[in-house]
């Protein structure tokens, strides 16, 4: 309609005042004007002069003359407001109800990817609720830009190896007897960061003892009998030590085997796991490269840096003095790496906020040596989660564990569901299913409903309430659609083209039109946010309809039809957007 209504403007401009313009600025009507979309007369001024209510009035009868959909206009200074016809709204939403995956674009054959990087754990604790939210933005983000158009490919680079990890090998070496995942009954990741825990424990047991002893809080957390072990450790483990690799391998095993059970709780998945065993080596010949063209330089005890002072950031360690690599080493080497092994347009990293500068400096290296596709580098940053009981500390055992937080999502949604008694005639298994649906689609709309730039304070209760923009309120509008489809028993599916429509039903439509321009708009800026909110919007438009008009109860057949054809998409819509947020939806609730 934009499109033709561009076109009919110009050649308005062009038949009454003899110019030809360059552009037509459009916007929503007001909700206290009458009309449906708005030309802003004030950006013709640079082509015509005179009044801007003058020339509105006379642009609009000549679209009112021209247009066939165009049904009536005002003029309100200088915005010119048109109403469009009812007939081209029904058309509009015929094709609407008729395109499956409405919203949703194919990529194309020769379609470069798109990466997206997200979770990225250390194998020494399980994880958490910081972790969530990462797992679902990344998960969400990535499902956003597949339904944009584009290839996508889903990672995680594993932090499998350094010091915190020798950390919780060395404390189950101490104090394990030989448990397993088997012997305790516990997730192979929860017993690994028990040590985790433990180790930090008697860390500060023999940093107190050293203390007493008369070293300074410097001298002890260096000289701590525990930590200078676990660093030997991993001198061994870098030597390829036979009997450290093997624990090493043994215990990594227990933590994968639990995320994946996390992960599949979570609803997430990956297409190609990195491991940093694997990575921490890569980027050591870039850095080599770089130092011969000159974009890095070597300072005197051996250690090699590059200077971004003139591009307002400071100078950057690449390699340390004994030759070794930092973490920008390896994620030169990990990012080049990526684009080797997939025709890849765009990297998509998931990682929190307090990185940013890391990023920064990352995107400028790799475009100084010359990467072209360094540009299409982004960094999805994201603010901390935090909890009404205060901030988290995984080594002192304080997290919010991820496991945990999901069961007490499911109970939270058990308690309130049988306090609403309306569970009659479900099985058990089928209540336990439900509780979970509605726990979880609670905790990830609460947490994907906000900017991911946003710090968010997380409330359980509050994000399972079944009214208000929660995923639960929108879940039971779902199901109530539902419900209305399995009563609707005539043939709906004929077309209707000449009805007047209500203002519920306009609204509602004009929502639904909406739809693939909110994907696009969500893939582009990243953003869960963007769809979370769109379907708030869409299922208070049709709660609106739903409260005003009859549907299966009108008497006029048409009306019982469009409505109901109006029911049976907005639930598509709610389905899609909710599986592109990674929530289910109950048929019944």
């Amino acid at each position: 309609m934009q499109q033709q209504l561009e076109i009919a403007v110009k050649k308005a401009f062009q038949e009454i005042y003899s110019v030809t313009i360059d552009t037509v600025e459009f916007q929503v009507t007001r909700k206290e004007f009458e009309g449906d979309i708005t030309i802003v007369v004030f950006a013709f001024l640079r082509f015509v002069k005179g009044n801007p209510v003058e020339i509105g009035n006379k642009i609009g009868t000549y679209l009112k003359d021209n247009v066939e959909e165009i049904a009536d206009f005002n003029v309100v200074k200088g915005f010119l407001n048109l109403v469009i016809s009812d007939s081209f709204f029904v058309n509009s939403f015929q094709s609407i109800y008729e395109t499956e995956n409405f919203g949703i674009v194919q990529p194309a054959e020769n379609e470069k990817a798109v990466m997206v990087e997200y979770s990225s754990p250390n194998t020494n604790k399980p994880l958490h609720l910081g972790h969530i939210r990462n797992n679902l933005l990344g998960y969400s983000v990535a499902e956003i830009i597949k339904a944009s158009g584009r290839k996508v490919y889903k990672t995680q680079i594993i932090n499998d190896r350094g010091i915190h990890i020798c950390k919780s090998m060395l404390a189950w070496q101490r104090f394990g007897n030989g448990e397993t995942p088997e012997s305790t009954g516990l997730k192979g990741d929860k017993l690994v960061g028990n040590y985790y825990v433990a180790f930090d424990k008697a860390y500060k047991e023999e940093i107190k003892q050293l203390i007493a002893e008369g070293k300074t809080e410097e001298e002890a957390k260096k000289q701590a009998p525990i930590l200078v072990e676990a660093q030997q450790m991993l001198l061994k483990w870098e030597a390829g030590d036979e009997a450290i690799v093997s624990l090493w391998k043994t215990m990594n095993e227990w933590v994968y085997a639990g995320f994946n059970e996390t992960y599949k709780a979570l609803g997430v998945d990956f297409d190609k796991n990195y491991y940093e065993s694997n990575t921490y080596l890569l980027g050591k010949d870039v850095v080599a490269e770089g130092l011969a063209k000159g974009v890095f330089y070597k300072k005197e005890d051996g250690s090699v840096w590059i200077d971004l002072t003139e591009d307002g950031l400071d100078e950057k360690i690449v390699l340390r003095s004994d030759g070794t690599a930092v973490y920008m080493t390896q994620d030169i080497g990990t990012a080049i790496e990526r684009f080797k092994d997939f025709d890849l347009d765009e990297l998509v990293y998931t990682v929190g906020n307090e990185q940013d500068y890391h990023f920064k400096v990352l995107f400028l290296i790799l475009e100084k040596l010359g990467f072209s596709w360094a540009k299409n580098c982004y960094h999805l940053s994201y603010g901390m989660v935090d909890l009404p009981s205060g901030k988290m500390k995984s080594r002192e055992g304080t997290v919010v564990d991820a496991d945990d937080l999901m069961f007490e999502m499911t109970n939270t949604a058990r308690e309130i569901s049988q306090e609403l008694g309306k569970l009659e005639g479900y099985s058990n298994e089928e209540k336990e299913t439900l509780y979970n649906t509605i726990g979880l689609g609670a905790l990830k709309y609460y947490i994907l409903k906000v900017d991911p730039k946003k710090r968010i304070l997380f409330d359980p209760e509050e994000s399972v309430d079944f009214a208000g923009n929660t995923g639960p309120f929108i879940q039971y509008t779902y199901a109530r659609i539902q419900s209305i489809l399995r009563k609707a028993d005539f043939d709906y599916s004929s077309s209707i083209s000449t009805i007047a429509l209500h203002e519920k039903e306009r609204s509602l439509i004009k929502q639904l039109q909406l739809f693939p321009e909110v994907i696009q708009n969500a893939a582009k800026n990243h953003s869960p946010a963007l769809i979370a909110n769109y379907t708030y919007d869409l299922v208070k438009e049709y709660n609106s309809l739903y409260q005003t008009l009859p549907i299966l109860g009108c008497d006029n057949e048409n009306e019982k039809i469009i409505r109901t054809k109006l029911s049976k998409k907005v639930s598509e819509v709610i389905k899609t957007a909710f599986g592109l947020l990674g929530i289910d939806v109950p048929e019944r609730m």
